[in-house]
């Protein structure tokens, strides 16, 4: 926790939330601000390729990193064309500032692409054409908002059942991974168009095909995706209205 906690304080008042997953052995920093977010951005990089080296990470969740995933996300006024740019300005620095070789996607392949890819069908967009010795590579995006979203199957399930489970949800709307997460099956998600397949529907997609122990919200979710749900499902679903990120910007300004 003293590595997470040195990491996340580089973010400063730019931090909205910190997702912690030990199994996973992973945690979701959500950043959002005004113009100088990006250098918020590239600071808890640099403190992420100084503290922590890959070669000890063991954990149920995919990973080309340890800085793993960096998406520019537009909110408000900002456009996509300003969250590639963003994108782009990161990239560049990452590579010759800190020797990450960085795979970037967006408009122009998906994250699982670069996962199969990385390093065999594709060479990095920028860095060395090798892997960084302790952290690895980075993917770096430009895309809408998603909602990132767990649930654990219940007493009598395997993580065999998990991967049927997540192979029958996936599609055009949610990725989907059946994971095995401390000896208990989980079916992780990534819902890419969450106002057409909510949390609502993942849960239900889910346990019309096997029990359910709970759910789990990773990060925040946008305030429209969770008025799209009936606030008595709000529990079930672990949705609040304190975890969007409309509410922690407010707190922020405020």
């Amino acid at each position: 926790m003293a590595v997470v906690d040195a990491i996340a304080a580089e973010a400063g008042e730019h931090l909205l939330d910190l997702h912690i997953d030990p199994q996973h052995h992973r945690a979701v920093l959500t950043l959002a601000g005004g113009d100088a977010l990006e250098e918020a951005v590239r600071a808890v990089a640099i403190e992420t390729v100084r503290r922590i080296d890959l070669r000890d990470h063991v954990g149920a969740h995919p990973r080309l990193g340890a800085l793993d995933v960096v998406p520019f996300v537009p909110l408000g006024d900002t456009t996509m064309a300003d969250a590639i740019a963003a994108r782009e300005r990161f990239t560049a620095w990452a590579g010759a500032e800190l020797g990450l070789p960085c795979f970037v996607y967006g408009p122009e392949r998906s994250l699982p692409d670069l996962r199969r890819g990385a390093f065999t069908a594709m060479a990095p967009d920028a860095g060395p054409p090798g892997p960084h010795p302790t952290a690895g590579a980075t993917c770096v995006g430009a895309r809408p908002v998603l909602v990132a979203y767990n649930v654990w199957l219940g007493p009598g399930s395997d993580v065999g059942l998990a991967r049927t489970v997540a192979a029958a949800v996936r599609g055009p709307g949610v990725r989907a991974l059946g994971l095995d997460v401390g000896g208990r099956p989980q079916v992780s998600m990534n819902l890419v168009d969450p106002s057409a397949f909510g949390p609502g529907r993942a849960y239900d997609e889910v346990s019309a095909r096997a029990p359910v122990e709970r759910a789990e919200l990773v990060g925040l979710v946008p305030a429209d995706v969770l008025g799209a749900v009936a606030s008595e499902r709000w529990g079930e679903l672990d949705l609040d209205p304190s975890r969007t990120i409309e509410a922690r910007i407010g707190r922020r300004r405020g």
